[in-house]
């Protein structure tokens, strides 16, 4: 698979246009908003049904209460606001009120991980997924470009229960065609035999990238992308583990707590190998450029290829 990085288009305007095509045929989704409606792209939908667009202002645990009273009379509300506020400003109400009570709430973050941006550490989520993978009764997503990101928007309206999807603020190439569908098993993107590479989000493109530079050099990766980190599609991974025997996790997220600690956690009880965990060292982000902090945290596909040829070589010489 070849990525084109001259054509890009945006996940949140995959998300807003998601929620507009719902609305046409379901009555029952609602939007709120905590003042970032331009940002998020909600207000594609505020503009086609105002009457069921509610934004709260910069008041996010309202944001998430009132979303769960609308629950509780039928609704499917659709919650919206960054990711480092989505979850983290929230969880109180998303703990207690939400997960707790079993509601049926959607709760979307965006502007997820490092490539934020200029906005600093103050607003690059790198524990999102890991506050909310840890929650009972909470489905947690992280697709990696726009026709992922709308299937993702229409599994969580037709799924029962609370779901969160962490959603880029870049523009991504295209990975998947339109009209795809979403579940939670995870997708071979590419196969091979020397190790595993799993990944999701938006460093998918990073790592079809690379595995195709390590093919060049003669080492075949074999890769999977795993939208889900919950439900944790652990069979998945199993299968290509006992194939290559080493593993890789790439995300753009803390390395706790997020897709490679549940990439660990799977194999340790059930097919204990050498897993390597790619992402954000326990430390808060930095101001820079997207590309420029894919670089600086090791993320980008140069970075991900220096990273794999020296894990090869270590393991050779421990062979040896």
């Amino acid at each position: 698979m070849i990525i084109d990085r001259t054509k890009k288009r945006s996940p949140r305007e995959a998300f807003g246009k998601a929620l507009v095509d719902l609305g046409k045929t379901n009555n029952s989704i609602v939007v709120l908003d905590a003042d970032l409606s331009a940002s998020t792209q909600t207000k594609l939908f505020a503009k086609e049904y105002p009457d069921r667009f509610l934004d709260m202002g910069i008041a996010e645990q309202d944001l998430i209460g009132t979303a769960a009273g609308l629950s509780a009379t039928g609704k499917i509300p659709f919650a919206a606001t960054f990711a480092v506020f989505a979850t983290g400003r929230t969880y109180d109400q998303i703990r207690n009120t939400v997960c707790y009570s079993e509601f049926n709430v959607k709760i979307i973050g965006t502007h997820g991980g490092v490539t934020v941006g200029e906005d600093g550490a103050t607003h690059q989520a790198l524990e999102d997924v890991a506050l909310m993978a840890n929650l009972p009764n909470m489905t947690v997503i992280v697709p990696a470009d726009y026709a992922e990101t709308y299937a993702a928007v229409k599994y969580s309206a037709e799924h029962k229960g609370a779901v969160y999807i962490r959603i880029a603020r870049a523009s991504l190439p295209d990975v998947f065609e339109d009209n795809i569908n979403i579940t939670p098993v995870a997708k071979t993107i590419k196969e091979g035999s020397d190790l595993t590479v799993i990944t999701n989000g938006e460093t998918l493109q990073e790592c079809i990238e690379a595995v195709n530079i390590l093919a060049d050099m003669g080492i075949s990766a074999e890769l999977l992308h795993m939208p889900f980190v919950k439900p944790f599609d652990g069979e998945g991974v199993l299968k290509s583990a006992k194939k290559t025997g080493l593993v890789v996790t790439v995300e753009n997220h803390s390395i706790k707590g997020g897709l490679g600690s549940a990439v660990c956690e799977y194999l340790s009880e059930n097919y204990p190998v050498k897993v390597i965990r790619l992402g954000v060292n326990d430390q808060f982000g930095t101001s820079g450029t997207a590309n420029e902090l894919l670089a600086y945290f090791g993320l980008n596909s140069e970075s991900i290829v220096r990273k794999i040829v020296e894990i090869k070589n270590d393991t050779i010489k421990s062979c040896n």
